[in-house]
């Protein structure tokens, strides 16, 4: 990671690559057009669908637009696994996404501080327990609705290498999972990234790739301190 100033003597650190912010926003553009073209569809005898549709052009329209947000979905998913085999094989990272004992114990950690049984919260490295489980449900979510939206898309093709139950059951669990996936992007993403207060109103590190020395003693100590090459120090805080 590199290390700048804006300016006014706070120091800034590069958590996240042009690669990555490249990434997020394709996939923040691409759930929008999911959900706006997905939604409507399963709730298609609302007043509000309905209009949504009209204005989209039809439920043609919707629908071919949803399969292309689908298939931009598929491609940035194994675009996105390929990177990453690819750098954890180089050993140029390692894999700081695998959910281990230690999330376990900051999880029971951090509740009890909560609680008031702690006097502080456990001490994060790269990423804590709950973005790890963010990360896993999306990934696990995109690809139920990568494998069911292609049963969708290719009904028949589907039919002739299984039982013709794949189809609906293919249905339910697209559409159930698009809604859950909605539900977990609108509440908890958004909380954490910009109602949370120690971030509120805006978390623009994804955007700019930047993130000050501060947010990071305070929220990614252990990182921090491996980073600048000494022992972490008390609890982060």
């Amino acid at each position: 990671m590199s290390e700048g100033s804006n300016g006014v003597g706070t120091s800034y650190l590069l958590r996240f690559g042009p690669a990555q912010r490249v990434e997020h926003f394709v996939t923040m553009v691409d759930f929008v057009g999911l959900v706006a073209t997905g939604l409507p569809q399963k709730f298609y005898t609302a007043r509000w669908a309905q209009w949504l549709i009209g204005n989209l052009g039809g439920i043609d329209t919707v629908r071919w637009i949803h399969r292309f947000f689908g298939i931009v979905l598929l491609v940035a998913v194994v675009v996105h696994l390929a990177t990453a085999f690819r750098a954890i094989l180089s050993r140029k990272v390692g894999f700081t996404m695998a959910v281990n004992k230690r999330d376990f114990n900051d999880a029971v950690q951090t509740l009890r501080y909560y609680l008031g049984l702690e006097d502080h919260p456990a001490a994060f490295d790269r990423y804590d327990y709950k973005q790890k489980w963010e990360y896993w449900s999306l990934m696990i979510g995109n690809v139920i609705m990568i494998l069911s939206g292609l049963t969708l898309m290719y009904p028949a093709f589907v039919a002739r290498l299984g039982p013709g139950e794949i189809i609906p059951a293919a249905k339910v669990a697209h559409s159930n999972e698009g809604l859950m996936a909605f539900l977990v992007i609108t509440i908890w993403h958004i909380f954490n990234a910009h109602l949370h207060p120690d971030v509120f109103p805006f978390d623009a590190s994804i955007f700019t790739g930047q993130i000050s020395r501060e947010r990071m003693e305070h929220e990614h100590p252990l990182e921090l301190a491996r980073i600048e090459g000494r022992e972490p120090g008390g609890h982060g805080h």
